[in-house]
């Protein structure tokens, strides 16, 4: 199968903070607009409040990040043989007409136990491996390894230290992959080791040594996060704190704007992902996918409103800020709005477009 997986982000903690905002906008500048965000209830589905906890995210991204006109969906896929199933085929329509994927807190074994085979999870896989992005956090960051920390029986129930099998988005033969988020926590003070997803680095040392011998173990800061790019041989950090990968190769702590090696995380199997997703449902993915392409009418920018881009830019180069705001004024006269981006200045439609 022919396709160019897109974008993976795995936040420690976050996702609603200064620190978060600055990592989704570094994704967003990546994305090809319209964006549309599925926000997946599923991590905190047991909660009575778990529709609270998604929209909170949806508020979010609309109220920090509205410069990028982002559509939001929430996906109410709480829990498995109710009328909010991860096997509901239209909630599984709902993440493949969307260009990104979010999973968030909640219980990393509730996730598995409701995603594993599921038609939204495999949904989520398909939109990713055709180019969409994932970003997890927290909970949905442990639940994606090949194995996940069951934190809550063993944190809050005294259960003994023990792994369940994961999600294993990121197949390897040759290196299983585990994420750890929160490693660096603190909650606990001066009395309570609350490092390494709350188990504390004493008790961490006794699970890692209950993991497969060639296991890499990628744990991941608060408030920080690794970036899988398309198509690039390493990955990227960003955040405030730092990711810290240990493996067979040793290990290595990198910070912001920090990049490892692909090679360190292990060799993530793309054929086995491909011959694991299911033939129909990637067929129902592109035929959705054909339906949107079909729908989209391209918009024919004016040049003279590219003349004036042009003009504006030269404007700022020579630090002529006066000139750049008129001629960014004239733009909006024509009914479109100029976004500034590392990359360059991005036109999105306006409001309202004067007649001419």
């Amino acid at each position: 199968m022919d396709a160019s997986p897109g974008y993976l982000v795995l936040l420690g903690s976050g996702e609603t903070s200064a620190t978060g905002r600055r990592i989704f906008e570094w994704l967003l500048q990546r994305i090809t607009p319209p964006v549309r965000i599925a926000i997946l209830e599923t991590p905190a589905g047991f909660q009575p409040n778990s529709a609270l906890v998604a929209q909170k995210i949806a508020d979010f991204l609309h109220r920090r990040l509205s410069n990028y006109a982002i559509e939001t969906i929430i996906v109410p896929a709480r829990r498995r043989g109710t009328p909010n199933s991860p096997d509901d085929p239209a909630f599984a329509d709902l993440v493949l007409r969307s260009s990104c994927i979010f999973l968030g807190p909640g219980s990393p074994t509730y996730a598995v136990r409701q995603l594993r085979h599921s038609q939204v999870w495999d949904a989520t896989r398909i939109r990713y491996f055709l180019g969409g992005a994932i970003v997890l956090s927290s909970a949905a960051v442990l639940a994606a390894g090949a194995f996940t920390l069951p934190v809550y029986e063993i944190y809050k129930a005294g259960a003994d230290l023990s792994w369940e099998a994961g999600l294993d988005l990121l197949p390897s033969p040759t290196a299983p992959l585990v994420f750890i988020p929160h490693w660096n926590n603190r909650e606990g003070g001066a009395e309570l080791d609350t490092s390494h997803c709350f188990v504390g680095e004493e008790r961490f040392a006794l699970l890692q040594a209950m993991l497969p011998a060639d296991a890499v173990i990628v744990g991941i800061d608060e408030h920080t996060a690794l970036a899988l790019e398309r198509g690039n041989s390493t990955a990227r950090v960003l955040g405030l704190g730092c990711v810290h990968v240990h493996g067979r190769a040793g290990t290595g702590d990198y910070g912001d704007g920090g990049e490892i090696p692909l090679a360190e995380l292990g060799q993530i199997d793309w054929a086995a992902f491909a011959a694991s997703l299911p033939p129909a449902l990637v067929a129902r993915a592109r035929e959705l996918d054909q339906q949107r392409n079909e729908e989209r009418v391209p918009e024919v920018i004016p040049p003279e409103v590219l003349d004036l881009v042009d003009r504006r830019e030269a404007a700022r180069r020579r630090r002529d800020w006066e000139t750049a705001d008129t001629l960014r004024r004239e733009v909006e006269q024509f009914g479109y709005r100029i976004e500034d981006t590392p990359v360059g200045p991005r036109l999105r439609p306006g409001t309202q477009r004067a007649n001419r």
